[in-house]
C-alpha cells in the first residue's frame, strides 16, 4: 500500500477536521516518494526506545498518537532527542503520522474506549465537535423586506454586484396588511459588510433587517470528553476497582469529594483520557476520571463534591492500542501488517 493511499484511508477513518486547532496532527515525517508501507506500527508515545523498536520490526509507517514533532523545530541535528527521531525516521525511511486529537472526538475512539472502564452506561460527549463545513454557503443569513417593485429592482442590482452572495431568493410577504417582497440570502464575512453598508443607505431597510449567525451543525456522539450515565449507581470503591481493571493498573490516585466516601454511589461520570482539566472543569457529575488535573482543579472539583481520579496521562489512552490495531485492520481491508509497540509505556512509576 502506498503512503498516500494508506494516509487518505487513515483520514476518512477520523477527519483530521476533528482535532483541537492547537494540535499538530497528519503526516509529520515524509520519506521521499514512492515509499511503500507493508508494516505500520502503532504507539501512543514516539520515544527513542520505541523508535528502535520500529526499525528493528521494519516499519514503514509510525503512528503515534501523541505528535512527537508539536512546537516547531528550528534545526534536524543529532543534539536533541526529539530531532534524532526525525533523522532516523528519515534515513530508515519510516514515516510518522499523528492522530492525537483526532481520536479524542471520534465515537469509536480514545473516550468512547474509557468509558468501558465504567460498565453498562450512556455517554454524550462534554464538548461536542461540529461539522467542518456549514450546511449552505456562507457563514450568515440577512433577510428584509421591500416595499415597491421599483425599489426591490435597485437593491437586487446592487446586491448581485456584491461578491461572496449565494441563495439570494424573493418571496411575496405580508407585513403589517401591506404587500411586500421578503428578500433573504447567505454571503461571507466580508460580503456581510457590504450588505450592511447597503442597507444603512436606507433607513427603513435597515430596521426591517434580520441578520443571523449560521451555525455548523453539531455532529452525533462525536467531540472532546464524556459524560457517562451509569445504568445502576456503583460505589466509589467498585468504580475505583472496574477502572484499575480496564487499564490494568494496580493502583490509581484517589480524591474525595467533600462529604463523600468509599460507599458513596456514582451514577455520573465525566471523564476525558489525557489531561482532562480544561475539559472537565465546571461538568456537573459524582467523578471525574482522567490521566491528570492540576493541583488546583483537584481542589475546586473535591470541594464542589466530586470525587477525581487520576490515573497518569497516557495511561488512560495506551490500551485504545489493542482495539484501533482490530480496527484498522478491517479499516484498511488488512492490506498491511499492524503491530503495537511493546516498549511503549507511561514514564512514571510507584518507585
Amino acid at each position: 500500500m502506498n503512503l498516500e493511499e494508506l494516509v487518505s484511508a487513515l483520514n476518512d477513518f477520523a477527519s483530521l477536521s476533528l482535532a483541537q486547532s492547537w494540535d499538530n496532527v497528519g503526516l509529520l515525517v515524509e520519506p521521499s516518494p514512492p515509499h511503500t508501507v507493508n508494516t505500520l506500527f502503532l504507539t501512543n508515545d514516539l520515544t527513542e526506545e520505541v523508535m528502535e523498536e520500529a526499525v528493528q520490526k521494519k516499519a514503514d509507517l509510525i503512528l503515534s498518537y501523541h505528535p512527537p514533532i508539536f512546537t516547531p523545530l528550528k534545526r534536524v541535528t543529532w543534539k536533541t532527542w526529539k530531532e534524532r527521531l526525525v533523522v532516523q525516521a528519515l534515513e530508515h525511511r519510516i514515516g510518522i503520522y499523528s492522530p492525537h486529537t483526532a481520536y479524542d472526538a471520534i465515537p469509536h475512539g480514545v473516550n468512547n474506549w474509557l468509558t468501558k472502564g465504567l460498565g453498562a452506561c450512556t455517554s454524550i460527549p462534554l464538548h461536542p465537535s461540529t461539522a467542518p463545513s456549514y450546511p449552505a454557503a456562507g457563514t450568515h443569513r440577512v433577510e428584509f423586506c421591500v416595499e415597491n417593485t421599483e425599489h426591490l429592482d435597485t437593491v437586487l442590482s446592487k446586491i448581485k454586484d456584491i461578491q461572496e452572495i449565494s441563495c439570494l431568493t424573493t418571496l411575496p410577504a405580508r407585513v403589517e396588511g401591506e404587500e411586500q417582497t421578503r428578500i433573504s440570502l447567505n454571503c461571507s464575512q466580508k460580503a456581510l459588510l457590504e450588505v450592511v453598508s447597503l442597507l444603512t443607505q436606507n433607513s427603513l431597510l435597515y430596521h426591517k433587517t434580520e441578520i443571523l449567525l449560521l451555525q455548523k451543525p453539531l455532529l452525533p456522539h462525536t467531540g472532546m470528553g464524556r459524560l457517562c450515565t451509569l445504568s445502576k449507581p456503583v460505589s466509589l470503591s467498585d468504580i475505583t476497582e472496574r477502572i484499575k481493571s480496564h487499564l490494568k493498573l494496580p493502583h490509581v490516585r484517589l480524591a474525595m469529594g467533600m462529604g463523600k466516601t468509599l460507599e458513596s454511589p456514582v451514577k455520573k461520570a465525566a471523564l476525558c483520557a489525557g489531561s482532562g482539566s480544561s475539559i472537565l472543569k465546571g461538568v456537573e457529575a459524582d467523578l471525574y476520571l482522567t490521566g491528570e488535573m492540576s493541583h488546583h482543579d483537584v481542589l475546586d472539583a473535591v470541594a464542589n463534591g466530586i470525587s477525581v481520579i487520576l490515573c497518569e496521562h497516557s495511561n488512560t489512552e495506551r490500551g485504545f492500542l489493542a482495539e484501533l490495531c482490530d480496527m484498522l485492520a478491517i479499516h484498511l481491508q488488512n492490506r498491511i501488517n499492524i503491530i503495537v509497540s511493546e516498549k511503549d509505556r507511561d514514564p512514571l512509576q510507584v518507585a
